[in-house]
């Protein structure tokens, strides 16, 4: 149903009444390109993208006319209001060692690079196993990080910071950045939030927004579905997720803007649970 709705009714939509498309930056959101399938096999959920169906991806975009920035980038040309038709941001979350071996090579014959959030608990000197996946080294961050990819943090052990408390998320934004820039010797502006972001909860948001700012993080990107645009806050950027599930209709959409109407229902179902998890919660405390 999400994909008939995208791809044949709100696609055309928003191509016949929607914003421009040149202030609208889709940042994509993939994790490992693998035959690995993690967790659930659904078209939203899942997280693999088989190393075929990625390279299809990317010579799709790349027939398309599609270019790759970074997100300080494209942060800046947001704010200067330069036409950023056929402009993507390309991330991977987690730091799966597929990306060194699958995704990277493919990237690098179509011209695009990517930004690469890495839990730095799972970065060694050499190859991590955890969970039935392989995680990239040192040695290949640094390799990646000279032939132009961008690296940022995801916190050190993966942590839901929504369920932690402030010593703890303190520790896993500022050691994760610190690690990552002792590593490269290269400053690390950009965090991925672990998890389904809590956006209902604007307490959190305010506070996760100055934390991240106090450690030095210039944005940050999350779960919210969406494309990134002027009035966005930088420290909870929307994205696309892809995966095996995407082919070049659905694809298209979404970078069209025809998969932004998703936000809705995601929000709501966010705003409903939080909300009867503080009515529950008050009524333990009356107990």
């Amino acid at each position: 149903m999400d994909r008939i709705a995208s791809v044949y009714l709100c696609h055309p939509a928003v191509r016949l009444l929607g914003p421009d498309r040149g202030s609208r930056v889709p940042i994509l959101m993939y994790h490992s390109v693998s035959e690995n399938q993690f967790g659930k096999t659904h078209p939203y959920f899942q997280i693999n993208t088989s190393p075929e169906i990625f390279a299809r991806q990317m010579k799709w975009l790349k027939r398309a006319g599609y270019r790759t920035i970074d997100l300080t980038e494209m942060l800046a040309a947001l704010e200067s209001k330069k036409d950023l038709s056929k402009t993507i941001v390309i991330t991977f979350d987690d730091g799966y060692r597929d990306f060194y071996t699958h995704a990277f090579p493919v990237m690098k014959q179509c011209g695009f690079s990517a930004t690469v959030f890495l839990a730095t608990a799972r970065i060694q000197s050499t190859p991590l196993r955890f969970e039935g996946a392989e995680y990239l080294t040192w040695p290949e961050v640094r390799e990646l990080y000279r032939e132009g990819v961008r690296f940022g943090s995801h916190t050190v052990t993966h942590a839901d910071l929504h369920s932690l408390d402030l010593e703890q998320i303190d520790y896993e934004l500022g050691y994760s950045k610190e690690t990552i820039e002792q590593e490269l010797s290269a400053a690390v502006e950009s965090f991925a939030y672990s998890f389904a972001f809590p956006e209902e909860d604007n307490s959190f948001k305010r506070f996760l927004a100055d934390i991240l700012e106090n450690h030095g993080f210039n944005n940050a990107v999350s779960t919210i579905l969406g494309r990134a645009h002027l009035g966005r806050n930088r420290f909870y950027l929307p994205r696309l997720p892809v995966n095996s599930w995407d082919d070049p209709k659905l694809l298209r959409a979404k970078l069209e803007g025809g998969y932004d109407w998703l936000h809705w229902p995601q929000w709501i179902n966010k705003f409903v649970h939080h909300n009867m998890s503080l009515m529950q919660r008050s009524s333990w405390d009356g107990v």
